[in-house]
């Protein structure tokens, strides 16, 4: 049964600003699942690389994936990686340029990437990776080919050596500048789903899904 939480290490203890740290694992969830978007931190021939993609969360591990030709993939396997995700919620505007800050949301984890090998598996992950960016298209899809099941590749990490940290609310000041005339505030930043703009080639009658309008209201 796993904890419910991931327990600090020395690489994910917070050294500063520990207030804002998160171990539990629904804080861990909630960050890693409020954004596709990721960064990878690899070693490649002895150099550091950093890649964005796009992951999904299938409970306590989370999966990425890319073209099986990839050089930073195929150097992943097996070995330590740093998996990274940032939502920046506000800029904070506080009364000294030292003090302004922002607010935000991320999840910092740790752990040996590994491959998803088997064909099956793989189809069922990719599976999983659409519904979870845009619920109920899978369905509506052609089936993928076994070619392009055999062209991508999935690794995936545990979320077992991992923390988060966030920031809310205001500035704050030193006591003697809250009697300066100096505005200050937050201001909110927010990724908002747009309108779906048809593709020219879309056949005639072919219309906007039901799921894409329910994904806007969802999102806002």
């Amino acid at each position: 049964m796993r904890k419910p939480s991931a327990a600090p290490s020395d690489r994910t203890r917070l050294r500063r600003s520990h207030e804002r740290g998160r171990h539990d694992r629904a804080g861990l969830h909630a960050v890693l699942d409020a954004t596709p978007l990721c960064h990878v931190g690899y070693l490649m021939e002895g150099k550091p690389a950093v890649t964005p993609t796009l992951h999904w969360r299938e409970g306590d591990r989370v999966y990425w994936h890319g073209s099986s030709a990839s050089r930073a993939l195929r150097a992943a396997e097996g070995l330590d990686v740093c998996l990274t995700v940032t939502l920046l919620d506000g800029l904070v505007l506080a009364r000294s340029a030292f003090h302004h800050s922002v607010n935000y949301r991320s999840a910092m984890l740790f752990g040996r990437a590994s491959i998803v090998a088997d064909p099956d598996e793989k189809a069922e992950k990719l599976k999983n990776f659409v519904e979870a960016i845009v619920p109920d298209r899978w369905d509506s899809l052609r089936p993928m080919t076994a070619q392009e099941v055999k062209a991508t590749t999935i690794l995936s990490i545990p979320i077992d050596e991992a923390s988060a940290k966030v920031r809310e609310g205001g500035p704050i000041d030193d006591d003697e500048d809250y009697a300066l005339p100096i505005w200050a505030g937050t201001v909110p930043f927010e990724t908002v789903i747009g309108d779906p703009i048809p593709d020219p080639r879309n056949l005639a009658g072919v219309g906007v899904p039901d799921y894409l309008t329910g994904l806007r209201l969802e999102r806002r």
